[in-house]
């Protein structure tokens, strides 16, 4: 059976070239794709196409722009079962999860596309007499968006959607991993009629292309998500050249249970939140801070539930997790199982790679509780990035709260009580962007501004009316007349 090969994107042309493999996590003897490898020299000519196209996207209406973008969120519905089946088969996640996150970027160009219609500047009245003054916003330039593999089509959505409406051309990079899933949104891109040079595409290597990228001189803004590592890198270099830049990065989530909480919804909660789409969230939650008069129970409770989760190909019906992305991935997972062992003692489940009928091919980890956990431990301080949950102990609620922020991460966070006092006290002492009450702290809408605090953020908020602050600046104008 031959495997396609997905080109590159550059002024409005499919670019090939020598090529990477991307294949199954689940399946690692199918290979899902072969993706063109770009180069520095191809970011250069993205960049360039960019620049030169940005003058005439810029100087189309709001709403003509917004008009495309409903396009391609209906080129997308359209293939909606094929996007959702080869992300579960190049990602792992489960196709129900896989589907979620492809309505979920059908809808946020159906969203910024109504943007188009709003892109509201501000008016005030004049201190001086016949002197009409008001400012309206203006695009920023050729954005660079690099994105991650974990959401390898809402977060490219999330970036690409408010960055067209608002007048700016792309570039964008996305992870190696798993790079189909945005090919898609270009391939609507280009099937909708977006000119040439407006939008663009180059997969390959982060190290050699994140160089070009930051050296490319038509960029005038990089949007990123990823590891805290390569973001503070971005930031840095960024920096000499003055460019907008907006990270999102790492994140030590909490969800604290206290003894008045739904306890079957908190113990539903923290599973889904730790475990669905193998934990590789950056919600995720990877510690619970539990009352300690519930505690006990607690765990039990939840090392009962996280037995009974079904681990396999995401493609199987039933299948509640599936595996890590890659290998390397794999080994650092199981990294920390072995440091946990070592500070926490044997984990209460799972802790181990998962072999046999099923599993050999892949790369598939048990889903793991670790009890008895302190804040000091490095599994209670440092992201795994995978299907492993820290359960901590609590005095009360003030406790928790503070062993709760004594993280340098601030993504997200939950609290499970059915007291009000207690939840307003977490919503105004959290110190994280992204808070939930009785849900999950993973699980976010587009409508409303996404992003975190302390190391886990920089630069203006992602998602909803947020999102323009970023991909726009002002222009402010006084008139006499």
């Amino acid at each position: 059976m031959s495997v396609r090969t997905f080109p590159n994107y550059i002024d409005g042309a499919w670019v090939e070239g020598p090529t990477f493999e991307n294949r199954n996590p689940a399946n690692t003897g199918e290979v899902v794709g072969l993706h063109v490898s770009g180069t520095p020299s191809d970011i250069a000519r993205a960049a360039a196409a960019a620049e030169a196209a940005f003058p005439a996207w810029s100087a189309m209406n709001g709403p003509a722009r917004g008009a495309l973008l409903y396009k391609v969120a209906e080129l997308l519905d359209a293939r909606f079962e094929e996007i959702s089946a080869e992300m579960t088969r190049e990602e792992g996640k489960t196709l129900p999860e896989a589907k979620g996150e492809v309505r979920r970027s059908i809808n946020i160009f159906r969203y910024f596309a109504g943007e188009g219609s709003r892109l509201a500047g501000t008016m005030a009245p004049s201190e001086r007499p016949r002197v009409h003054m008001f400012a309206v916003r203006k695009p920023v330039g050729v954005v660079a968006l690099i994105t991650p593999w974990n959401f390898p089509s809402a977060i490219p959505a999330w970036k690409l959607a408010p960055a067209l409406i608002c007048g700016n051309t792309v570039l964008m990079k996305p992870a190696s991993a798993a790079p189909l899933s945005a090919w898609r949104l270009i391939e609507a891109c280009h099937d909708a009629g977006i000119p040439p040079g407006v939008v663009n595409f180059v997969a390959g290597g982060g190290g050699a292309l994140g160089a070009a990228l930051l050296n490319a001189r038509p960029v005038k803004a990089i949007s990123f998500t990823g590891s805290c590592g390569v973001g503070e890198k971005l930031h840095e270099e960024a920096s000499r050249r003055r460019l907008r830049i907006q990270l999102e990065m790492g994140g030590k989530n909490p969800t604290i249970v206290l003894a008045d909480a739904d306890f079957e919804a908190a113990v539903e909660n923290v599973v889904n939140a730790s475990f669905f789409s193998t934990g590789q969230k950056c919600t995720a939650t990877s510690r619970a801070i539990v009352e300690e008069s519930i505690y006990d129970r607690f765990v039990e409770a939840v090392a009962e539930r996280t037995r009974k989760l079904k681990v396999g190909d995401g493609m199987q019906p039933g299948v509640d997790i599936g595996p890590c992305v890659d290998e390397g991935q794999m080994k650092t997972v199981l990294e920390y199982v072995e440091i946990g062992r070592t500070e926490a003692g044997e984990p209460v489940c799972g802790g181990r790679r998962l072999t046999g009928p099923g599993f050999d091919e892949g790369w598939f980890v048990a889903p793991t509780v670790f009890a008895g956990v302190t804040p000091e431990m490095r599994i209670a301080r440092e992201e795994i990035f995978g299907p492993v949950l820290a359960i901590m102990k609590a005095r009360d609620f003030n406790h928790a709260l503070e062993v709760a922020n004594g993280s340098e991460f601030g993504l997200s966070a939950s609290l499970q009580t059915t007291n009000l006092s207690r939840m307003f006290e977490y919503v105004y002492g959290m110190e994280a962007g992204l808070l939930t009450v009785n849900l999950p702290s993973a699980g976010v809408e587009y409508q409303l501004p996404f992003g975190g605090t302390k190391d886990s953020s920089f630069g203006p908020k992602e998602q909803g009316p947020a999102a323009m602050e970023f991909y726009s600046d002002w222009k402010t104008v006084y008139i006499k007349y």
